[in-house]
């Protein structure tokens, strides 16, 4: 599976708008601005976004973009099955059956793919964007402050040496 430019585009205009969600519409320049997105290219993915039912448009001076549904009802793996295609490496997982069952040869490698392809299918159907939109660092991801330098280990001819000296 691979992520395009544009379903990662796709994926945090929705995160924004689930921060922004129940504050009605929110400008596609403002969307821009936020979330550091082109704004043309934007326009394309909330028109996709649109068509497919998952943001709805309002127009006027207060019009802009806002989520359908509540975030927590909205699935990445429908984001990224839309704007990229199926999650498997070689199309979806009925091919894949398909491949397993008939190439006994490569049938190792084809279950390979088809559990990949279900372990990253699982995670995006039980992920939601409102799993994902708090701003707030996760307690994976500990933030240093801005200036804050970090000090490794350098290794020099297979020895090690610090660099704070």
């Amino acid at each position: 599976m691979k992520i395009s430019q544009k379903g990662l585009y796709a994926l945090q205009a929705m995160m924004m708008l689930a921060r922004h969600h129940n504050q009605g519409a929110i400008r596609i320049r403002d969307i821009a601005y936020e979330e550091e997105l082109p704004e043309k290219f934007l326009e394309l993915i909330l028109l996709e976004l649109k068509n497919a039912r998952m943001v709805e448009s309002a127009r006027g001076a207060k019009g802009g973009y806002q989520l359908r549904r509540p975030p927590s009802e909205i699935r990445l793996s429908e984001i990224i099955r839309l704007i990229d295609g199926p999650l498997a490496p070689f199309g979806d997982a009925d091919q894949l059956s398909s491949l397993i069952d008939r190439d006994a040869a490569h049938r190792a490698l084809y279950q390979v793919f088809l559990d990949v392809r279900d372990a990253a299918a699982k995670i995006l159907e039980s992920t939601t964007i409102a799993d994902i939109a708090d701003p707030a660092p996760s307690p994976r991801h500990k933030s240093r402050k801005k200036n804050e330098a970090t000090l490794l280990p350098m290794v020099v001819h297979g020895n090690i040496q610090r660099t704070d000296k």
